[in-house]
């Protein structure tokens, strides 16, 4: 049996440059608080809180002083430096990259068009880190959106300026698009949209499509809060309805039906490739050498 891991799954720059980040620090100090998650990937949290991390929420933030937190690559909005800066707390920032320019722009516009009235309006999963940080940028008065069915928080007699979280897919932003403009049309309002999707999550799309349906079996790796994750295993289950989503090698417990011959292993932005490793042997392992 051919068992195959895909070189393009695993984790995107932010998510290492987050962890090396925090590696960094606990070599050096043996301990580093975290705020939320580093990576929505369980057993990853769990080897970095063996090194020392300490994974804290943000009511826990409050009650810190004169210590050091590590911001992930989610991003932050600006009520949490505010709070750092006041608590003499110092922060590791490991925000992507991708994200922050993205916090920047929408800032600028939300300054430079309150005035008139604009909404600004993101499209992403209301609640999302990531998302909590975007909005921040805006005072709190940005409208959320993720399905067609969020799109009656819009007012369609008011400007609106669109933006994107960073991991959603883009059919997912091409039909939100086409579907307020359809609104605006009728209104006359001036519609600005801006793809600010990143490209290392978006390519992934394409090639684990094609990574799908080259196997006879797939089994998908991550951690069950990974919006990415869900959004690629869903592309994934399309090219090949014979792929398993787990989270641990653990949960492979059979042996694959006769006449699989061969398997493929791929993951998330958040999975790391030592987890589809061990994935693969376990594969390996159960299947024998036919």
């Amino acid at each position: 049996m051919i068992v195959e891991i895909d070189k393009e799954s695993g984790f995107c720059f932010g998510v290492v440059n987050a962890i090396e980040s925090a590696e960094r620090e606990l070599k050096e100090n043996h301990s580093l608080f975290c705020l939320g998650d580093i990576v929505h990937n369980s057993l990853e949290v769990e080897r970095l809180e063996r090194m020392g991390l300490k994974t804290i929420d943000h009511v826990t933030l409050a009650s810190l002083k004169d210590t050091k937190v590590l911001l992930r690559a989610h991003g932050e909005p600006p009520s949490t430096y505010e709070l750092a800066l006041k608590r003499n707390i110092s922060i590791v920032d490991a925000t992507c990259p991708v994200v922050l320019q993205l916090q920047r722009r929408i800032h600028k516009c939300y300054v430079a068009t309150r005035s008139t009235g604009t909404q600004v309006v993101i499209y992403g999963k209301s609640g999302h880190a990531e998302v909590n940080g975007l909005v921040g940028q805006t005072e709190g008065s940005a409208i959320v959106v993720e399905t067609v069915n969020d799109l009656q928080k819009i007012d369609f007699k008011k400007d609106i300026c669109l933006f994107s979280q960073t991991t959603k897919s883009l059919d997912g932003f091409k039909l939100i698009v086409d579907k307020i403009q359809q609104e605006v049309d009728k209104t006359g309002v001036q519609f600005k949209y801006h793809d600010t999707i990143c490209r290392q999550v978006a390519n992934r799309l394409p090639n684990i499509k094609a990574f799908a349906s080259g196997h006879d079996y797939i089994y998908f790796v991550a951690g069950r809060k990974s919006s990415n994750g869900k959004m690629l295993y869903e592309e994934c289950k399309k090219a090949n309805p014979n792929s398993i989503f787990i989270s641990d090698a653990d949960e492979i417990i059979a042996p694959l039906p006769v006449g699989v011959k061969s398997v493929g292993v791929c993951g998330a932005t958040s999975t790391p490739k030592w987890l589809m490793e061990q994935v693969a042997e376990k594969v390996r392992r159960l299947n024998g050498d036919r």
